[in-house]
């Protein structure tokens, strides 16, 4: 009965080092614990407790993380910066790359703007799109 209490106290590390580490690095192994311990409550050797472990572990991370990961990672929100790329700028000032000129207003704040074309002059007044950011210049098109 100790080694059932001893697994789930180790499924049990392994969920709190997940939710603090938000990695999908250990919530695998509390699966693999978990299962271990349903080997344990059934009087199983150590030995394959520790396979059944290995195994489910191993098992879960090759089949399960792929898909988690894909499914987490896929809501990330664009902040700042990043979320003004495919925005459309109203051109203030012509924007012309050979004499290092132009400003483009974009959410009601004045950008020094480049053309993504780089001798394309675009006159004031123009709709352009931000390509990319560039240090503190919207590259537009």
């Amino acid at each position: 009965m100790l080694a059932v209490f001893l697994w789930l106290l180790a499924a049990a590390i392994f969920i709190v080092i997940e939710i603090v580490t938000l990695g999908l690095t250990s919530i695998w192994f509390a699966g693999g614990s978990i299962v271990a311990a349903i080997g344990a409550a059934f009087q199983l050797d150590f030995l394959v407790q520790l396979i059944l472990f290995a195994i489910v572990s191993v098992l879960l991370l090759i089949f399960t993380r792929p898909i988690a990961a894909k499914h987490l990672t896929n809501k990330t929100v664009k902040t700042n910066v990043e979320s003004l790329v495919g925005k459309e700028a109203i051109v203030k000032e012509e924007i012309n790359n050979l004499k290092e000129e132009g400003v483009a207003l974009l959410n009601g704040q004045e950008w020094t703007a480049r053309s993504a074309d780089k001798e394309r002059v675009i006159p004031v007044g123009t709709k352009v799109t931000v390509q990319k950011i560039s240090g503190v210049k919207l590259i537009v098109k």
